[in-house]
């Protein structure tokens, strides 16, 4: 079983949703925590309740997006002396546009956020990873199972992470990956995933609503990383979408043509 207590864990997209429901569950473990993402109010609230648990917390902002920002975070744990022994890659931005409808601009931006910014990260953490025994958790999506109406996208960049990260843990043993793969869990995701335009979807979807909490996905995404798992699916009945697609893939066609992507 992954031992939790005097730990450090550096997750981005810490501040809200998925990203901080994890937080607080690695707190609770006795996991020092270094929080970053976008929102300094927010991440600052999140701090203050992991410190709440008894542990250290500390909280960076930082824009995936830009090369330049990550670096500033990883002089500024270094200034604290600091080496993570968990990685929670979670931070991430959504689609909701139909893929021709699209600039490739938007393209560029989701594999910015999703894919490269975490990439980046990691392997400019390359020397402490060849070493030490680390943990990677990465929040994909289902939606990077297999591609869906109105999430090109955002389907590809949580594709992408799979490649990437399981050549990682291939090559390297002493460095562990478990793959979370949320469904529709309650979270404001939505409110923030981009239309053709550029502009915000600005609405809570009526799925995510009715989505699983976000505490309980977070309990559920901890026991996975407790026993090492490799993959992981969260979520509800959403979730049989994959298993059409892997044994009945006609019929996760006819499906997914006719389920509500909003």
């Amino acid at each position: 079983m992954v031992q939790f207590k005097d730990k450090t864990l550096l997750i981005t997209g810490g501040g809200t949703g998925i990203g901080e429901a994890i937080a607080y569950q690695f707190a609770q473990r006795g996991t020092n925590v270094i929080l970053t993402g976008l929102g300094e109010e927010q991440l600052t609230k999140v701090e203050e309740r992991c410190r709440q648990y008894g542990v250290k917390a500390w909280h960076r902002e930082v824009n995936l997006e830009d090369p330049a920002s990550i670096d500033a975070l990883i002089e500024y744990v270094d200034s604290l002396g600091l080496k993570p022994d968990f990685f929670v890659l979670n931070a991430g931005i959504s689609q909701r546009a139909l893929t021709l409808d699209c600039d490739i601009s938007m393209d560029r931006k989701l594999m910015e956020i999703n894919y490269f910014g975490g990439v980046y990260l990691v392997k400019k953490y390359r020397e402490h990873l060849k070493t030490a025994k680390v943990h990677i958790a990465v929040t994909t999506s289902i939606s990077g199972l297999f591609g869906f109406p109105l999430r090109s996208a955002y389907c590809a960049s949580k594709h992408a992470l799979f490649g990437f990260y399981e050549s990682l843990e291939l090559e390297y043993p002493n460095i562990k990956v478990t793959f979370l793969i949320p469904g529709r869990i309650r979270t404001e995701i939505s409110k923030s995933a981009l239309l053709a335009s550029g502009e915000k979807f600005a609405k809570m979807d009526p799925g995510q609503a009715n989505g699983m909490d976000v505490t309980k996905c977070a309990k559920v995404a901890l026991k996975a990383i407790a026993r090492e798992k490799h993959k992981k699916l969260i979520g509800g009945k959403e979730l049989l979408m994959a298993y059409f697609y892997k044994y009945t893939p006609w019929l996760f066609y006819i499906l997914a043509r006719k389920v509500s992507a909003h």
